[in-house]
């Protein structure tokens, strides 16, 4: 059985460099076996969706996202082979207020997930509007997972 990062690697993906926090916050925080992250934006994909992105960008950005959190995981835990489920993700879209698509949007990071993942990538999710989010970022993901002891 191949190991996440190899999965990522299969799929043509790499895990970014962190990202600095822009405030006085940590980009995850464990207890005991569940690990809540910080949420995480993108660098590339900027505008709202429904006027300067398409769903196809915003889904892109939230894969992009997606990934930036799991370079967060990685950070804390040294390896993505310790995580044991997905629990619950929360994606923030930066959207007009005619925009619906929140639910195609985060599907890039549900499928990014679900591919490296399998089973253990199964969660709950949220999908919102947002009427702005910081720098102007398409979306921002914040996830609670499960970690193996």
């Amino acid at each position: 059985m191949s190991t996440p990062e190899e999965k990522l690697s299969a799929l043509g993906l790499e895990l970014p460099p962190l990202r600095p926090a822009l405030g006085d916050y940590v980009g995850c925080v464990r207890t005991g076996n569940l690990l809540f992250t910080a949420g995480q934006g993108v660098d590339e994909y900027h505008g709202k969706l429904g006027r300067e992105l398409t769903v196809e960008e915003g889904y892109l950005a939230a894969q992009q996202s997606m990934l930036n959190l799991l370079s967060v995981v990685k950070n804390e835990i040294g390896e993505l082979s310790k995580v044991k489920q997905f629990v619950k993700i929360l994606g923030m879209v930066n959207s007009t207020e005619d925009f619906t698509d929140q639910p195609k949007v985060m599907n890039g990071a549900s499928d990014l997930i679900g591919k490296v993942f399998g089973d253990k990538g199964k969660h709950g999710r949220s999908a919102v509007g947002m009427a702005q989010l910081p720098n102007n970022t398409a979306i921002e993901i914040e996830m609670i997972i499960e970690i193996e002891d």
